[in-house]
């Protein structure tokens, strides 16, 4: 079972294998070494005790294992989701699970209208995920394909919404 849940500082570690060569190919960043590993997962931390938050930088854990990294930034004129996996975990459905899950938040706790995504041309897959998780191409922006999704699904009246994310204290 996929979940999302809040990173700690012991996720340093996990956050180089994510942030490989391999995986930040088509992101338009080098790989992570290890002092920044440290500090995005200090920056992560720090985002989610931030009240009005602005930032959601959660893992995307399967059975204990963090294989990436789900955002949603609201402090864009426009909230943006962004996703990076570990190429080993490609290919299995779970980064579409975790948008999906990130989505549910914002338009169910946060209430926000729309949330748009973009991916690198070259990188194809990235943008079957947007598409299976409902988004819709917009056009291009500074040399990525972009896309906008609203949300629809309900039930019950309800918007679909997930628990909000754990955080992890121990290692």
């Amino acid at each position: 079972m996929i979940e999302l849940r809040e990173l700690v500082p012991c996720d340093a570690e996990a956050l180089l294998r994510i942030y490989s060569a391999e995986a930040t190919e088509y992101l338009g960043r080098a790989p992570m070494d290890p002092a920044e590993a440290r500090y995005y997962a200090q920056s992560a931390a720090a985002h989610a005790a931030q009240d009005p938050r602005t930032l959601y930088m959660l893992g995307l854990v399967v059975d204990a294992d963090l294989l990436g990294i789900v955002k949603l930034h609201c402090d864009r004129p426009a909230a943006a989701i962004s996703y990076v996996l570990r190429p080993d975990a490609w290919g299995r459905g779970y980064a579409t699970e975790g948008v999906h899950k990130i989505l549910a938040l914002a338009f169910g706790r946060l209430g926000l209208p729309e949330v748009h995504a973009k991916h690198h041309p070259d990188n194809p897959a990235s943008g079957r995920v947007l598409l299976k998780a409902g988004f819709v191409p917009t056009g291009e922006h500074t040399e990525c394909l972009t896309y906008v999704v609203r949300p629809s699904r309900t039930v019950g009246g309800s918007l679909l919404e997930p628990a909000l994310p754990t955080r992890r204290d121990t290692p």
